[in-house]
């Protein structure tokens, strides 16, 4: 079955039903006909009965021959079997010991018999008459024949019929399946036409608003959403070529001015040492694209352990305290309760520090490192005195290779708050910017009650300190 086309899978059980109802209602007919022909010759009996008992009162034979009666036969019976009358004569007595108990005891016998030397299948009416005084049983028969004909009739007509019937059904459900597919068959054939060189084809959505319809709305969602991921990987491919691509060049540079004339020294020593920093961005570069890639295929580890917030920031700013001296910058921690917050002490320090180092490129003034609660999460902000982020850049801050002002060439890989955001994930939080203008704020919100993986667990020390 399942080798099968789907409009054939549909259309075989409902061709099995249509067979099952038709026979259902074929055996319907066929009973109730029968039913009603038969209940027709008993109430012929009962009604002639009623004539045949005043003419046996009278000493007259039973029957009326010249009547339109279908009786055929009729008998007057003693209690003991013994034939009083016999219409015509002759005839073995109709009624067995049984059945004359049964009319003797006041009660109607309806019964269906095979009479010894007749053909066919005769209908027997009993029921009690008083002949001169005496008790006597009245038996009445008439043939079945004409009754038989018309079911024999009907069985024909339904042998015949109901195989057009289910016939000509299973025909419209295979046609009114092909039409419910019809839709399928469409997207198909359009699915089968996209392709990466084919942006912003769709699927066509039938006007019906049923579950093609959603289906179909569905897919194109998801299409939509396979777009914008492929659209994203080719730009994060494109750009990590262009950051690639600048090092390596001036990597080449600095070799083949090293090889091209001879040189000092201290020349070559210049020339291996610029040589020496840009393979150190290549590398760094190269670990932070690995991060990512790592992280997008659920493969980045962290080791959680108890870390003071306090401590952290405070590493954090002494390690960037002589780049800041250098720029002209003050970083400092800001006062606060301690919080010690379970997380990868690396990566966490790792996150922190891309912020500072962002604030320092990009901000102005003092940076200042702070750790606060917030209802039920920690967050570590990171903030400083310049301009802010411009406006619209929030929605795209933590993005790959973003930059604010990518008409100003800044150092760094735009990298920085991409892995902020992904070590944030990884511990179960958050990052977030400020959207005020004139605003730097840039910050770490991980949640008290646990994260997704690893669950980060916080909690607050030093509460009962004065």
């Amino acid at each position: 079955m399942s080798r099968l086309p789907i409009r054939i899978r549909l259309t075989l059980p409902f061709a099995l039903a249509m067979a099952a109802v038709l026979a259902a209602l074929g055996g319907y007919v066929y009973l109730r006909v029968s039913s009603t022909l038969l209940h027709g010759i008993d109430q012929n009996l009962l009604a002639q009965s009623a004539e045949a008992s005043v003419r046996v009162s009278r000493g007259r034979a039973p029957l009326d021959r010249d009547s339109d009666s279908r009786i055929s036969f009729a008998q007057v019976l003693t209690p003991r079997g013994v034939v009083v009358v016999s219409d015509p004569p002759g005839l073995a007595p109709l009624l067995d010991a049984g059945q004359r108990h049964l009319v003797a005891s006041g009660r109607l016998l309806r019964t269906t018999v095979a009479l010894p030397g007749r053909t066919g299948k005769w209908r027997v009416l009993g029921l009690p008459v008083q002949v001169k005084g005496a008790q006597r049983e009245l038996a009445l028969v008439s043939p079945l024949d004409t009754r038989s004909e018309s079911l024999e009739r009907i069985r024909k007509e339904l042998l015949v019929a109901s195989p057009l019937a289910l016939l000509l059904a299973t025909i419209a459900g295979y046609v009114l399946a092909g039409a419910a597919l019809r839709p399928v068959e469409e997207m198909r054939r359009r699915a089968g036409a996209v392709s990466a060189s084919t942006p912003g084809m769709r699927l066509p959505v039938p006007p019906a608003k049923d579950e093609i319809s959603r289906l179909a709305e569905t897919l194109n969602e998801m299409l939509e959403r396979l777009e914008t991921a492929f659209e994203h990987e080719r730009r994060f491919v494109a750009d990590a070529s262009h950051e690639l691509r600048t090092p390596l060049a001036l990597l080449r540079t600095e070799l083949e001015l090293a090889l091209r004339h001879p040189r000092s020294r201290a020349e070559l020593e210049d020339a291996l040492r610029s040589a020496a920093e840009e393979t150190d961005r290549l590398t760094a570069l190269a670990a932070d694209l690995l991060l990512i890639a790592r992280s997008e295929q659920g493969a980045l580890t962290i080791h959680p352990e108890p870390v003071s917030a306090r401590e952290l920031l405070a590493d954090v700013a002494r390690r960037f305290s002589s780049r800041a001296e250098e720029a002209g910058r003050t970083i400092a921690v800001a006062d606060g309760d301690d919080v010690t917050v379970e997380a990868d002490p690396k990566r966490l320090e790792q996150a922190v520090g891309n912020i500072v180092e962002n604030a320092l490129v990009h901000g102005g003034g003092t940076v200042v490192l702070s750790a606060r609660l917030t209802g039920s999460q920690v967050e570590l902000h990171v903030t400083d005195e310049g301009a802010g982020f411009p406006h619209g850049f929030a929605a795209r801050a933590f993005d790959r290779f973003s930059r604010a002002d990518e008409a100003r060439p800044r150092p760094g890989s735009g990298l920085g708050l991409a892995i902020v955001q992904t070590i944030a994930s990884a511990h179960g939080g958050t990052a977030g910017v400020s959207q005020e203008p004139g605003v730097a704020d840039v910050w770490i919100a991980l949640p008290l009650g646990g994260g997704q993986q690893p669950q980060s667990r916080i909690r607050r020390v030093g509460a009962t300190r004065r």
